[in-house]
C-alpha cells in the first residue's frame, strides 16, 4: 500500500464508498501479441536453470510484444525485468502480470526470505513503485544484501508477486477476498521450495496487504506443513485476517511497525458483508495479538526495507535466524 493517511473514518466512508459505487481496480488489459505462458519444467533444483531460462525468453517475448504496440512505458519495464543476470520462477504479462524473481541460489541456500508486497504491486511496478526502495524488487535486493551480510550460512530471496494485489484505491484492498486467493498461492510456492530444498528454513516477510495474504496461508496450512518454516515477520500490516498469533499454526511470528507509517491509523475490524469479510482484524503489533515486537525505525509505510535502516537489518536478522540479536520494539 502506498503511504496514504487513514483515519477510522476515512477508511469506512471509503470502504462505504466503494461498495455502493462498486469502484475497484481497473487491471490493465493483455497487451495484444504477447505470448501465451509456456511449458514450464517442474520447480526442483536440477530444473532451475531451465526455468530461469524459460521465463527469461518469455519476458522477453512480451518485452517485442509491448514493443509492437507502441506501449513503451511496459516495454520499458520488461526490458529491466529481462537485464542480464535475473532469474524469475515464473512471470506473465496479462493484466496486471505476475513475477517471481530468485535472489541467490535456491539449491544451496540454508535459509530462504519470501518477500510477499502489498497493493499496488505490478509487474510495471516491480522495480519502482513510487522509489526503487519501496518496489519489491528494490526492497528485494537490498534485503538480499543485508542478509547476506549478517547470515553465517547461504541464503536466498524470493521476490514473490504471485497474487492479484489490489490497487490502494479500490474495494478490494479492504476485503479480504484476495488474500485468501494470494494465501493459496503462497502455499503452492512453499512447497516447491521444499522440493527444491528440503534443508533450507524459509520465512516470510510481508509488508501491508501482504500480510493477511501470509496470514491465509499460514493459518490455512497443517503443522507438518508449517515445519520447514523458520518464522513469519509482518510490517506495515493492517491485520493478518486472525485474531492472534496462536491462529498461525504455532509459526514463531514477528512485527514492527514505523513511527511514521499511516497504517496505524487504520481500524482493526472485521465484517462479514457481501458474501466475504472487510477488514483484517486485531492488529498485529498490539500486545494482545501475541506477536514478538521488533524495532521497525521511525520511517513510514514505504521505508521497511531501505538500504542500511534498522527494520531492515531486524528482517534480515529474523529471516537468518539469528533472532537473539533483534532489537525489540
Amino acid at each position: 500500500m502506498r503511504a496514504r493517511r487513514w483515519g477510522r473514518r476515512g477508511l469506512l466512508v471509503a470502504v462505504a464508498a466503494t461498495l455502493v459505487l462498486s469502484v475497484s481496480a481497473a487491471a490493465r488489459s493483455a497487451v495484444p501479441g504477447t505470448p501465451a505462458p509456456p511449458r514450464l519444467p517442474a520447480v526442483e533444483a536440477g530444473t532451475l536453470d531451465a526455468r530461469y531460462a524459460v521465463m527469461r525468453a518469455s519476458i522477453t517475448a512480451s518485452e517485442r510484444a509491448a514493443h509492437r504496440i507502441g506501449d513503451r512505458d511496459r516495454e520499458r519495464h520488461l526490458h529491466e525485468l529481462a537485464a542480464p543476470g535475473r532469474n524469475f520462477l515464473s512471470f506473465r504479462a496479462d493484466g496486471d502480470g505476475q513475477a517471481v524473481e530468485v535472489l541467490g541460489d535456491l539449491a544451496a541456500a540454508r535459509r530462504i526470505a519470501v518477500l510477499v508486497p502489498g497493493s499496488d504491486t505490478t509487474i510495471d511496478t516491480f522495480d519502482y513503485l513510487g522509489s526503487r526502495r519501496a518496489s519489491l524488487g528494490g526492497g528485494a535486493r537490498a534485503l538480499h544484501d543485508e542478509l547476506r551480510r549478517v547470515s553465517r550460512t547461504p541464503v536466498a530471496v524470493v521476490a514473490w508477486y504471485g497474487y492479484r494485489a489490489p490497487r490502494t484505491m479500490s474495494r478490494d484492498v479492504v476485503s479480504t477476498a484476495r488474500a485468501t486467493e494470494g494465501g493459496g498461492r503462497l502455499q503452492r510456492l512453499l512447497e516447491e521450495l521444499r522440493a527444491v530444498n528440503p534443508a533450507a528454513r524459509a520465512t516470510l516477510l510481508c509488508h501491508s496487504y501482504g500480510s493477511a495474504v501470509c496470514g491465509s496461508a499460514v493459518g490455512g496450512m497443517g503443522r507438518a506443513a508449517v515445519s520447514s518454516l523458520a518464522g513469519l515477520a509482518v510490517f506495515g500490516s493492517p491485520g493478518m485476517g486472525v485474531e492472534s498469533a496462536a491462529d498461525l499454526s504455532g509459526v514463531r511470528v514477528w512485527a514492527g511497525r514505523g513511527a511514521r507509517d499511516w497504517i496505524a491509523g487504520a481500524p482493526h475490524i472485521s465484517l462479514s458483508a457481501f458474501g466475504g469479510t472487510l477488514g483484517f482484524g486485531a492488529d498485529p503489533v498490539s500486545a494482545s495479538f501475541g506477536a514478538e515486537p521488533f524495532a521497525a525505525g521511525t520511517g513510514g509505510h514505504s521505508d521497511y526495507l531501505a538500504p542500511g535502516s534498522l527494520p531492515l537489518h531486524n528482517l534480515a536478522l529474523i529471516a537468518a535466524g539469528r533472532t537473539s540479536e533483534v532489537s525489540r520494539g
